[in-house]
């Protein structure tokens, strides 16, 4: 029966983590790990994921595709070397004495900040969780917030991950409206306005009596500039009240 020792760390998670040097034979100094991640997050950040590829950061870097190998097995690594460092490390400025429910939303703003400085992030395939330096500091802070509470182990991991979930459809739903307008050369609040003009020529109060509500009252168009703020803002205080809820009916029964 193998154990989680005999499992075989792959090598760039080694390199990330400062478990191995690359290898000596290769490039002379200048190209490195971190070079090979900046180019990469600098030609996402201005052209897209799509445009990132072990050629394009080689030449970005003035270096040969067959140099990066020296550091990175496959497009696969070099996603996830990009990805360490478009999440960076987290800095929040609310400490272990701050509330729990003041900490966990500072991080989840924080995050959102992150994810809509590099919109590519949310585009990387998740194939399994994180094991980069970054993430899992991002998820550490996430648990570390919630380590005052009574909640159980997997209860504070289930709250975090629930409140990392949120902030990641949040912020991809944001800037696909906010994509989708550039493109139709339209202001969000003008797409809004066609898309309640055209819905309401296809539901009845009969067939669809709950968006018919949403049509009269105006909320499908709303036209303020800060909807998606606003909208985060609702959404986390849901989310954060029923964790509240948990938090509060674990605190009972301890005290029974």
């Amino acid at each position: 029966m193998s154990t989680a020792d005999e499992v075989e760390v792959p090598r760039v998670l080694r390199l990330l983590w400062g478990l191995e040097e690359p290898s000596r034979r290769g490039p002379k100094p200048g190209l490195s790990l971190d070079a090979i991640a900046d180019a990469a997050v600098r030609l996402a950040d201005a052209e897209g994921l799509a445009t990132v590829s072990m050629s394009r950061v080689a030449g970005e870097l003035g270096f040969s595709t067959m140099s990066l190998y020296r550091y990175v097995d496959s497009k696969d690594d070099l996603l996830l070397v990009m990805a360490n460092a478009g999440y960076g490390r987290p800095e929040l400025h609310h400490g272990p004495r701050a509330a729990w429910r003041t900490r966990l939303e500072e991080w989840a703003r924080a995050m959102r900040a992150g994810l809509a400085a590099h919109p590519w992030l949310l585009e990387i395939p998740v194939s399994e969780p994180p094991l980069a330096p970054n993430p899992l500091a991002w998820m550490e802070a996430g648990l570390q917030a919630l380590s005052a509470t009574p909640l159980r182990d997997q209860e504070k991991l289930s709250a975090m991950l629930l409140t990392d979930t949120f902030v990641r459809g949040q912020t991809q739903l944001a800037l696909q409206v906010d994509a989708a307008a550039r493109r139709s050369g339209s202001t969000t609040q003008e797409a809004d306005a066609r898309y309640a003009r055209v819905l309401g020529q296809l539901v009845t109060p009969e067939t669809h009596p709950g968006l018919v509500g949403a049509l009269s009252s105006g909320s499908l168009e709303d036209g303020s500039e800060d909807f998606a703020d606003d909208e985060f803002a609702f959404g986390l205080k849901v989310v954060m009240d029923g964790i509240a809820g948990l938090v509060e009916a674990r605190s009972r029964r301890r005290g029974t």
